[in-house]
């Protein structure tokens, strides 16, 4: 595991808490910044991520860092909202993303039972083997709180149904995406967290 501190690249809004502890019970330490220096010397950079994309966008392009993080090397996770940065654009208020994978961001269709956004508990399905799902299993669950979300394609590694199924961990290359939230998904979450450092 590599020294250092991982860190949270400050896009506004995100209560950042809960993902701060959760890596101290991992071990490391974390550095919540909208520094560029700070980011590239990181040893993992993570982001998260709450609330509107085209928001969020605003906010990262203001600081710079819409150019900065599409040529990190080191692993980078997004985490919900910030997995969604990750891709081309969303439907939420057209935003335009980073771009670094292909997708738009749909929005969940509402029905009986089923209210956007999806808020609580969902179960993963395995799509492919990779580092991030070392030790997780089909049927373990997680912890969601969305109303956008990605279609499964060559890039999942994991999904989950909601009306349809729905990517709900990514990869390609250095650049790694949790729909749902791990800090807040109990030792399933916390073992992806690891498997994430791991890297």
């Amino acid at each position: 595991m590599a020294a250092g501190p991982v860190v949270l690249i400050d896009s506004g809004g995100a209560n950042i808490a809960s993902l701060k502890f959760a890596l101290a019970r991992l071990g490391r330490e974390s550095l919540f910044t909208r520094d560029e220096t700070a980011i590239r010397n990181a040893s993992h950079v993570i982001l998260p991520g709450v609330g509107a994309a085209a928001d969020a966008m605003a906010r990262l392009a203001a600081a710079g860092l819409d150019q900065l993080i599409p040529t990190l090397t080191q692993p980078v996770l997004g985490i919900c909202l910030g997995m969604q940065l990750l891709f081309q654009g969303s439907d939420e208020d057209a935003a335009r993303c980073l771009g670094i994978l292909p997708g738009q961001a749909r929005r969940f269709t509402p029905a009986p039972g089923r209210p956007v956004p999806q808020m609580g508990w969902n179960a993963l399905r395995r799509h492919r083997d990779h580092p991030l799902l070392d030790g997780i299993h089909d049927g373990d669950y997680v912890y969601f709180v969305h109303s956008y979300a990605l279609p499964v394609t060559d890039h999942t590694l994991a999904c989950a149904d909601y009306g349809g199924e729905f990517a709900a961990l990514v990869a390609d290359g250095n650049f790694h995406g949790a729909q749902f939230h791990p800090e807040r998904s109990g030792p399933v979450g916390e073992q992806i967290l690891k498997n994430f450092l791991d890297l």
